[in-house]
């Protein structure tokens, strides 16, 4: 059975469909393994059948060229992952890495994130949410696009399972403090931090190639990670 998703128009959105061009390796994947990793949005979606197993599931919210992504898979190979994307060249990129590297526990949804948590993912079945470097929108105008906000912390609280966690992880520190002050307020999370602000990086989130230049150059990364009481 199919279903149609429904779309507000009037929603605002924390992304801009940018059209990258896709190199000649990450079109070869599109083509080739578009069938194994991607799902189709309009499908309805039992996990537990599609990964082929009953496990841990996390969703990645906007996964870049998917390297992380990758990388956590391969190294839990007990949990099952679902990363959210809308920039193909992005999603051709991690399914060239599954592929060469043998990793199955890994699926890919190439539509809006706020779409299929709310419409694909059941209540309380997430074990964890990433939310790695996320675009700040800097400008003040456009601090209405970025996606933490209320009823974003909502839907988590929704979605996640009962000890279920979400974790953030931002560049610019403007955007870690606000995330900090609207994850604190909402009433179903708790931040891990002992003292209510940032966490040390978690191991098993790696560090990117851009985050280590930035670390060079001496700019901060701020790590929130809120539990799901």
């Amino acid at each position: 059975m199919t279903t149609s998703l429904k779309i507000d128009p009037a929603r605002i959105r924390s992304y801009i469909r940018r059209q990258g061009r896709a190199t000649a390796g990450q079109k070869l994947a599109l083509e080739s393994h578009w069938q194994t990793y991607c799902l189709p949005p309009q499908n309805e979606a039992n996990f537990n059948q599609i990964f082929g197993r009953q496990a841990p599931l996390i969703v990645e919210i906007g996964f870049g060229n998917g390297s992380s992504l990758a990388d956590m898979a391969a190294a839990n190979p007990d949990i099952n992952y679902l990363g959210l994307e809308v920039h193909k060249p992005g999603v051709g990129h991690l399914m060239m890495l599954l592929a060469e590297r043998g990793i199955n526990n890994v699926r890919i949804y190439h539509h809006d994130a706020i779409e299929i948590l709310e419409q694909k993912i059941p209540d309380h079945s997430l074990a964890g949410v990433h939310l790695f470097f996320p675009d700040p929108w800097q400008k003040r105008r456009h601090h209405k696009r970025r996606i933490v906000r209320p009823s974003f912390v909502e839907l988590l609280t929704k979605k996640l399972m009962p000890g279920g966690y979400f974790h953030a992880a931002t560049d610019w520190q403007h955007y870690a403090k606000d995330m900090l002050e609207i994850l604190s307020a909402g009433s179903g999370l708790c931040n891990n931090s002992p003292d209510n602000t940032y966490c040390p990086r978690p191991d098993y989130r790696p560090l990117t190639k851009f985050e280590n230049r930035g670390l060079a150059l001496g700019h901060g990364v701020w790590d929130l990670i809120f539990r799901k009481l």
